[in-house]
């Protein structure tokens, strides 16, 4: 049974960090292709990174160079480093396997400023 489980959101002031996890349960996250999303208050919820099975990651333009995507493949966990928070990226993260559609329940994270 494919499970995922996000934690290490939280309250954070302007320009603070902090590291999400995914717990995959079910399926070996090294085989697929694992994304962050989120969903900021009164917005859609949209794509933030990507690591792809072969390592490689990708982020989106607004987050790229302060956040960082990655994953531990024996302890099958996919990280979101994330740096230099913005008030504006105050929003509920997800993680998510494209293939399967499988979601997590979401973490909040709260930058304030």
């Amino acid at each position: 049974q494919v499970q995922l489980v996000e934690s290490g959101g939280g309250f954070v002031q302007v320009g603070g960090s902090l590291r999400l996890s995914c717990v995959a349960s079910g399926f070996a996250v090294s085989l697929y292709a694992m994304r962050w999303y989120r969903q900021g208050p009164g917005k859609e919820r949209e794509w933030v990174a990507t690591v792809f099975s072969d390592g490689r990651t990708l982020e989106e333009d607004s987050v790229s160079g302060r956040f960082i995507a990655s994953r531990d493949n024996r302890e099958n966990i996919v990280y979101l480093q994330m740096n230099s928070l913005k008030t504006e990226d105050t929003a509920v993260y997800y993680c998510n396997r494209w293939r399967g559609n499988y979601w997590g329940q979401g973490t909040q994270v709260t930058v304030s400023s």
